[in-house]
């Protein structure tokens, strides 16, 4: 199925006619809109908005199989979506085991959740700088089966010397407060006590050296 996002902030314009244009020529795959940014329009907007859509169709020769007014942000009929959407997909074959939630190696996991929390706040001054690479996870030996401890070593990669004192922070309060957060991040995630030991690095430039890429994981 085919789900097409037409922000009801905006008048229907060329693009969106393009779009919907394109996906009248998938045979009958069924073809849902959804209004978009309910949360920042009023009740009046919103019905001028179906209305619009449902001319848009009529005009491209879509039989809309839904027209759904929904907000992200507010989490107005996500539900409904979710439950519309699921009613097109065909059943099949489980291709993960009861319980998988993703593909992704735990160690990946560890460093989006360390990137996220160290770009928090700074996404404006650092939007692409940050690279997180977990140097070592294990658990600790000596420890009682019942009270397991993993120890984390992670190293932020940042591009320049001028970025360092952004992340670190006064007196390293700012890397401290991205260790907090990134480890009960980590510990809803796995289920176990962590214990995360964070270091600054520079990697001149990494985002166009090859050989840093590959470092790095890219």
């Amino acid at each position: 199925m085919i789900g097409i996002c037409l922000p009801a902030s905006d008048k229907i314009g060329p693009g969106d006619r393009f779009l919907v244009g394109e996906a009248a020529k998938v045979g009958k795959t069924p073809k849902v809109a959804l209004a978009t940014k309910a949360d920042l329009v009023s009740p009046d907007r919103m019905a001028e908005h179906l209305s619009e859509i449902a001319a848009l169709g009529e005009s491209i020769g879509i039989e809309w199989a839904a027209v759904i007014p929904v907000s992200a942000t507010s989490g107005f009929q996500i539900d409904v979506v979710a439950d519309e959407l699921v009613r097109y997909l065909p059943l099949g074959m489980a291709l993960y085991p009861d319980g998988d939630v993703t593909d992704e190696p735990e160690e990946t996991l560890v460093a989006e959740l360390i990137r996220e929390a160290a770009l928090e706040g700074v996404r404006d001054e650092l939007p692409h700088s940050i690279a997180v690479l977990v140097e070592e996870m294990n658990l600790r030996e000596g420890r009682p089966a019942d009270k397991p401890l993993l120890d984390i070593y992670a190293s932020l990669y940042l591009e320049r010397d001028s970025q360092k004192g952004i992340v670190i922070g006064h007196k390293g309060a700012r890397l401290k407060d991205v260790g907090a957060r990134a480890r009960q991040q980590i510990e809803a995630l796995l289920g176990t006590p962590v214990y995360l030991d964070l270091h600054v690095k520079i990697a001149k430039n990494w985002q166009t050296d090859a050989k840093n890429l590959r470092k790095l994981g890219f």
